[in-house]
Protein backbone atom coordinates (compact mmCIF):
# COMPACT_ATOMS: atom_id res chain seq x y z
CA UNK A 1 0.00 0.00 0.00
CA UNK A 2 1.32 3.28 -0.79
CA UNK A 3 2.21 6.00 1.57
CA UNK A 4 1.08 9.17 -0.08
CA UNK A 5 2.20 12.20 1.51
CA UNK A 6 0.51 15.80 0.57
CA UNK A 7 2.70 18.29 -0.79
CA UNK A 8 1.43 21.22 1.25
CA UNK A 9 2.65 23.81 -1.76
CA UNK A 10 0.23 22.49 -4.13
CA UNK A 11 -2.72 21.19 -2.44
CA UNK A 12 -4.89 22.92 0.24
CA UNK A 13 -3.67 26.00 -1.30
CA UNK A 14 -7.12 27.32 -0.47
CA UNK A 15 -5.63 27.82 3.03
CA UNK A 16 -3.17 29.42 4.96
CA UNK A 17 0.57 27.16 4.75
CA UNK A 18 0.10 26.32 8.55
CA UNK A 19 -3.26 25.37 8.36
CA UNK A 20 -2.48 23.12 5.48
CA UNK A 21 -1.07 20.65 8.40
CA UNK A 22 -4.43 19.76 9.84
CA UNK A 23 -6.46 19.72 6.24
CA UNK A 24 -3.74 16.69 5.62
CA UNK A 25 -4.76 15.26 8.13
CA UNK A 26 -8.29 15.13 8.38
CA UNK A 27 -8.00 13.89 4.58
CA UNK A 28 -6.36 11.27 6.03
CA UNK A 29 -2.80 12.05 4.57
CA UNK A 30 -0.03 10.77 7.66
CA UNK A 31 2.73 12.11 5.28
CA UNK A 32 3.29 16.05 4.05
CA UNK A 33 5.84 17.70 1.92
CA UNK A 34 6.96 20.86 1.53
CA UNK A 35 8.61 23.15 -0.94
CA UNK A 36 9.51 26.04 0.98
CA UNK A 37 8.94 25.24 5.11
CA UNK A 38 11.50 28.19 5.59
CA UNK A 39 8.18 30.95 5.15
CA UNK A 40 6.93 29.32 8.84
CA UNK A 41 9.42 28.93 11.93
CA UNK A 42 10.98 25.52 12.26
CA UNK A 43 9.49 24.91 15.58
CA UNK A 44 5.77 26.06 14.37
CA UNK A 45 5.80 23.43 11.50
CA UNK A 46 7.06 21.06 14.41
CA UNK A 47 3.99 21.44 16.39
CA UNK A 48 1.43 21.36 13.11
CA UNK A 49 3.01 17.85 12.80
CA UNK A 50 2.86 16.89 16.23
CA UNK A 51 -0.83 17.79 17.04
CA UNK A 52 -1.63 16.09 14.03
CA UNK A 53 0.61 13.22 14.22
CA UNK A 54 2.37 13.93 10.79
CA UNK A 55 5.81 12.86 9.33
CA UNK A 56 7.78 15.20 7.15
CA UNK A 57 8.50 13.00 4.15
CA UNK A 58 10.23 15.64 2.19
CA UNK A 59 11.50 19.39 2.20
CA UNK A 60 13.60 21.18 -0.30
CA UNK A 61 16.60 23.66 0.36
CA UNK A 62 16.61 27.05 0.02
CA UNK A 63 16.33 28.18 -3.62
CA UNK A 64 18.26 30.82 -3.32
CA UNK A 65 17.38 34.59 -4.24
CA UNK A 66 13.94 34.04 -4.84
CA UNK A 67 13.39 37.77 -6.24
CA UNK A 68 15.42 36.74 -9.02
CA UNK A 69 14.19 33.82 -10.19
CA UNK A 70 16.86 31.07 -8.62
CA UNK A 71 16.23 27.78 -8.45
CA UNK A 72 18.87 26.19 -6.14
CA UNK A 73 22.22 26.40 -5.96
CA UNK A 74 23.90 23.42 -5.99
CA UNK A 75 25.29 23.28 -9.64
CA UNK A 76 26.40 26.70 -9.76
CA UNK A 77 29.98 27.92 -10.09
CA UNK A 78 31.05 30.27 -7.25
CA UNK A 79 28.03 29.46 -5.56
CA UNK A 80 29.48 27.08 -2.84
CA UNK A 81 29.56 29.01 0.30
CA UNK A 82 25.77 29.66 -0.33
CA UNK A 83 25.40 26.80 -0.58
CA UNK A 84 26.72 25.64 2.28
CA UNK A 85 24.62 28.34 4.29
CA UNK A 86 21.80 27.29 2.63
CA UNK A 87 22.18 23.64 3.74
CA UNK A 88 22.96 24.36 7.64
CA UNK A 89 19.69 26.31 7.55
CA UNK A 90 17.81 22.99 6.07
CA UNK A 91 19.43 21.29 8.57
CA UNK A 92 17.94 23.01 11.53
CA UNK A 93 14.24 22.79 10.40
CA UNK A 94 15.52 18.77 9.81
CA UNK A 95 16.58 18.84 13.87
CA UNK A 96 13.17 20.40 14.45
CA UNK A 97 10.59 18.84 12.21
CA UNK A 98 12.32 15.29 12.31
CA UNK A 99 12.64 15.55 8.63
CA UNK A 100 15.07 12.90 7.45
CA UNK A 101 15.07 14.00 3.24
CA UNK A 102 15.92 16.87 1.77
CA UNK A 103 15.55 17.77 -1.86
CA UNK A 104 18.75 19.89 -3.31
CA UNK A 105 18.01 21.83 -6.01
CA UNK A 106 20.95 21.91 -8.61
CA UNK A 107 19.44 25.71 -9.88
CA UNK A 108 19.38 27.09 -14.02
CA UNK A 109 22.34 26.76 -16.34
CA UNK A 110 22.55 29.08 -18.87
CA UNK A 111 21.32 28.35 -22.43
CA UNK A 112 24.17 26.86 -24.26
CA UNK A 113 27.03 26.65 -21.93
CA UNK A 114 28.38 23.34 -21.59
CA UNK A 115 27.19 21.38 -18.48
CA UNK A 116 30.40 20.05 -17.63
CA UNK A 117 31.38 22.76 -15.18
CA UNK A 118 28.19 22.78 -13.30
CA UNK A 119 28.22 18.82 -12.66
CA UNK A 120 31.32 18.91 -11.54
CA UNK A 121 30.65 22.03 -8.87
CA UNK A 122 27.23 19.56 -8.18
CA UNK A 123 28.94 16.47 -7.40
CA UNK A 124 31.72 18.26 -5.29
CA UNK A 125 28.82 19.98 -3.41
CA UNK A 126 26.86 16.45 -3.14
CA UNK A 127 30.25 15.22 -1.49
CA UNK A 128 30.88 17.72 1.10
CA UNK A 129 26.99 18.01 1.84
CA UNK A 130 26.64 13.99 2.45
CA UNK A 131 29.21 13.93 4.34
CA UNK A 132 27.61 16.48 6.68
CA UNK A 133 24.40 15.33 6.80
CA UNK A 134 25.49 12.05 7.04
CA UNK A 135 26.34 13.27 10.70
CA UNK A 136 22.33 14.47 10.96
CA UNK A 137 21.19 11.19 10.17
CA UNK A 138 19.99 12.82 6.70
CA UNK A 139 19.69 11.88 2.86
CA UNK A 140 20.06 14.47 0.30
CA UNK A 141 18.16 13.72 -3.27
CA UNK A 142 18.11 14.71 -6.48
CA UNK A 143 15.33 15.36 -8.76
CA UNK A 144 15.08 15.78 -12.32
CA UNK A 145 13.23 18.28 -14.04
CA UNK A 146 11.56 18.68 -16.68
CA UNK A 147 12.44 21.48 -18.97
CA UNK A 148 9.36 22.67 -19.94
CA UNK A 149 7.80 23.70 -16.69
CA UNK A 150 11.27 25.12 -15.30
CA UNK A 151 13.10 26.20 -18.63
CA UNK A 152 17.17 25.99 -17.99
CA UNK A 153 16.81 23.75 -15.03
CA UNK A 154 20.28 21.53 -14.65
CA UNK A 155 19.14 18.45 -13.78
CA UNK A 156 16.51 17.45 -16.71
CA UNK A 157 16.52 13.12 -16.99
CA UNK A 158 16.83 10.24 -14.67
CA UNK A 159 19.99 9.10 -16.72
CA UNK A 160 21.64 12.22 -16.12
CA UNK A 161 20.69 11.92 -12.36
CA UNK A 162 21.72 8.32 -12.24
CA UNK A 163 25.46 9.27 -13.70
CA UNK A 164 25.86 11.90 -11.06
CA UNK A 165 25.06 10.06 -8.16
CA UNK A 166 27.42 6.93 -9.04
CA UNK A 167 29.90 9.96 -9.49
CA UNK A 168 28.80 11.07 -5.56
CA UNK A 169 29.22 7.74 -4.33
CA UNK A 170 27.15 8.40 -0.92
CA UNK A 171 24.97 6.17 0.50
CA UNK A 172 23.00 9.11 1.68
CA UNK A 173 22.88 10.93 -1.42
CA UNK A 174 19.87 9.55 -3.59
CA UNK A 175 17.46 10.19 -6.29
CA UNK A 176 13.87 11.73 -6.08
CA UNK A 177 12.00 10.50 -8.99
CA UNK A 178 9.08 11.98 -9.76
CA UNK A 179 6.91 10.29 -12.52
CA UNK A 180 5.39 13.48 -13.79
CA UNK A 181 8.59 14.73 -14.97
CA UNK A 182 9.78 11.58 -15.91
CA UNK A 183 6.94 11.01 -18.33
CA UNK A 184 7.92 14.47 -20.14
CA UNK A 185 11.25 13.87 -20.47
CA UNK A 186 11.59 10.40 -20.98
CA UNK A 187 8.39 8.13 -20.73
CA UNK A 188 8.52 4.51 -20.50
CA UNK A 189 8.07 4.94 -16.56
CA UNK A 190 7.81 1.44 -15.22
CA UNK A 191 10.76 0.16 -16.78
CA UNK A 192 12.47 3.15 -15.35
CA UNK A 193 11.04 2.25 -12.32
CA UNK A 194 12.53 -1.13 -12.24
CA UNK A 195 16.09 0.13 -13.85
CA UNK A 196 16.39 2.97 -11.10
CA UNK A 197 14.60 1.04 -7.65
CA UNK A 198 17.92 1.04 -5.76
CA UNK A 199 18.78 4.45 -6.50
CA UNK A 200 15.21 5.98 -5.48
CA UNK A 201 14.09 7.70 -1.85
CA UNK A 202 11.37 9.14 -2.65
CA UNK A 203 8.99 9.13 -5.70
CA UNK A 204 6.10 11.91 -6.88
CA UNK A 205 2.83 11.86 -8.65
CA UNK A 206 0.86 13.84 -10.83
CA UNK A 207 -1.32 13.97 -13.72
CA UNK A 208 0.25 14.57 -17.23
CA UNK A 209 0.35 17.22 -19.02
CA UNK A 210 -1.77 19.27 -17.05
CA UNK A 211 -0.17 18.30 -13.66
CA UNK A 212 -3.68 17.66 -12.34
CA UNK A 213 -5.05 14.98 -9.88
CA UNK A 214 -2.99 11.78 -10.94
CA UNK A 215 -6.52 10.06 -12.08
CA UNK A 216 -6.25 12.44 -15.15
CA UNK A 217 -4.24 12.45 -18.36
CA UNK A 218 -2.39 9.89 -20.09
CA UNK A 219 -0.29 7.42 -17.73
CA UNK A 220 -2.13 4.96 -15.17
CA UNK A 221 -1.16 6.00 -11.56
CA UNK A 222 -2.79 3.00 -10.08
CA UNK A 223 -0.82 0.03 -12.14
CA UNK A 224 2.37 2.31 -11.38
CA UNK A 225 1.44 2.36 -7.82
CA UNK A 226 0.71 -1.15 -7.78
CA UNK A 227 3.71 -1.71 -9.35
CA UNK A 228 5.67 0.31 -6.75
CA UNK A 229 4.72 -2.23 -4.06
CA UNK A 230 4.99 -5.30 -5.85
CA UNK A 231 8.90 -4.35 -6.07
CA UNK A 232 9.23 -3.68 -2.22
CA UNK A 233 9.57 0.29 -2.44
CA UNK A 234 8.65 1.44 0.78
CA UNK A 235 9.21 4.95 0.67
CA UNK A 236 6.86 8.11 0.56
CA UNK A 237 4.85 8.66 -2.79
CA UNK A 238 4.39 12.57 -2.90
CA UNK A 239 1.13 14.37 -4.38
CA UNK A 240 2.89 17.26 -6.46
CA UNK A 241 0.08 18.40 -8.23
CA UNK A 242 -2.52 21.06 -9.08
CA UNK A 243 -5.42 20.17 -7.97
CA UNK A 244 -8.03 20.89 -11.08
CA UNK A 245 -10.43 22.65 -8.34
CA UNK A 246 -10.44 22.31 -3.98
CA UNK A 247 -8.35 19.80 -2.87
CA UNK A 248 -10.83 17.89 -1.24
CA UNK A 249 -12.85 17.32 -4.11
CA UNK A 250 -10.51 15.74 -6.04
CA UNK A 251 -8.95 12.82 -3.71
CA UNK A 252 -11.37 10.59 -4.72
CA UNK A 253 -8.67 8.60 -6.67
CA UNK A 254 -6.73 7.85 -3.92
CA UNK A 255 -10.11 6.95 -1.42
CA UNK A 256 -8.74 3.02 -2.10
CA UNK A 257 -5.63 3.49 -0.05
CA UNK A 258 -7.70 5.58 2.96
CA UNK A 259 -7.33 9.38 1.28
CA UNK A 260 -10.77 11.66 0.96
CA UNK A 261 -13.04 9.73 3.37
Amino acid sequence: MPKLAANLHFLFQELPFLDRFEAAAASGFRGVECLNPYEAPADAIAERLRRHGLTLALFNLPSGDREKGERGLAALPGREAAFLADLERAFGYARATGGKRLHVLSGLWPAGHDKSEGEAVLVANLRRGADLAAREGLELLIEPINPRDIPGYFLNTPQQAAAILAKVGRANVRLQLDLYHCQIVAGDLATHIRGLLPLIAHVQIAGVPERHEPDRGEVNFIYLLELLDALGYDGWVGCEYRPAAATAAGLGWARRWGIGG
